[in-house]
């Protein structure tokens, strides 16, 4: 890969390990089952985009300070408690290659870490008055549920059109990072206007990052999660959407039926992957992350220049870019 993480946080890489040791900190608790667990969960923390992308736009709207640690803090928190009750729901038993909560600990723990985690989260904000900054990420945990519940509601029945395709990503994967964008710029007490903007610039890099995770399904390797998992999920994608749209009634019947009925079978798996990609729902899809990407650019363009814009450029670059 041609960017790396670590050129792309340089400009932040003080306040990336300064937030940290806070993090950390936050995570503190005087019971020792939680507190142990508090240790794992921090961890196996992954590549860490979403306190990057928090800082990078608050130094693209103003000064970084505190409030920019705490938020990013409060993001963290309460995306770590929907993960860890996500894990419960799913029964999954790994998280990016570690064990889940659920798998160590049992359910009933989980789900209190999970509730201990919005409170920690919670509590913090209104402790230092952050009020705007956690009613920014109630706002992405509202609409992460409502995705997550329109997702199921619709996967029921296979007929998920692209408008209601967009609106369950930009719910549940681009609300994340739209709050991490307006948390850093709320932060720097920016204008609701430039709040406003950088929520929307986070929004589009949600969906153009949901877009590249689908495509993967549809890769020749095995990186990051396995090949074809939407399907075997019943989980109706955009290449899928779009390819059963350009299908006649029979075919279109026939890949339905596999996916309902036959998606435990790789043969099948691979069938649908084949009708996929011969109806060109590879390079429809590939085209609206372009767009999703092209539109965050152009929102871009209405800051100054700096080295916290030009890494938040290579952010989105990198997550367009990424092979797991």
């Amino acid at each position: 890969m041609s960017l790396k993480l670590d050129n792309i946080k340089a400009p932040i890489a003080r306040e990336m390990e300064e937030f940290e040791q806070k993090f950390r900190a936050s995570m503190k608790t005087r019971i020792m089952l939680l507190d142990k667990i508090m240790s794992y969960i921090v961890k196996r923390k992954g590549k860490q985009m979403r306190p990057m992308f928090v800082f990078l736009s608050a130094g693209t709207c103003g000064q970084i300070n505190d409030s920019t640690y705490r938020g990013a803090s409060l993001i963290e928190l309460l995306h770590t408690a929907t993960l860890v009750h996500d894990d419960v729901v799913d029964e999954a038993n790994y998280r990016r290659g570690f064990f889940s909560v659920n798998a160590l600990w049992k359910n009933k723990v989980a789900v209190l870490v999970g509730d201990f985690l919005f409170a920690r989260g919670t509590f913090m904000s209104i402790e230092n008055k952050d009020f705007h900054l956690l009613s920014i990420v109630a706002d992405a945990v509202r609409d992460m549920s409502e995705g997550e519940l329109l997702q199921i509601e619709k996967a029921r029945r296979l007929n998920i059109t692209e408008d209601v395709y967009y609106e369950i990503i930009r719910q549940k994967t681009a609300s994340l990072i739209a709050s991490c964008c307006a948390v850093g710029a709320s932060s720097t007490s920016a204008s609701e206007e430039v709040i406003q903007q950088m929520k929307l610039f986070g929004e589009k890099i949600g969906m153009a990052f949901q877009i590249k995770d689908d495509l993967f399904d549809y890769g020749e390797d095995e990186i990051g999660k396995p090949v074809g998992i939407d399907i075997k999920e019943k989980k109706m994608t955009l290449p899928l959407i779009y390819a059963l749209s350009k299908a006649g009634f029979l075919e279109r019947r026939k890949i339905v039926s596999i996916v309902r009925n036959e998606s435990d079978k790789p043969k099948k798996v691979r069938e649908v992957i084949d009708f996929v990609k011969k109806s060109g729902g590879i390079e429809y899809a590939e085209k609206a992350m372009n767009k999703f990407h092209q539109d965050a650019l152009e929102i871009l363009k209405n800051f100054p220049e700096s080295d916290y814009k030009r890494s938040l450029i290579q952010l989105v670059q990198f997550t367009i870019d990424r092979h797991n």
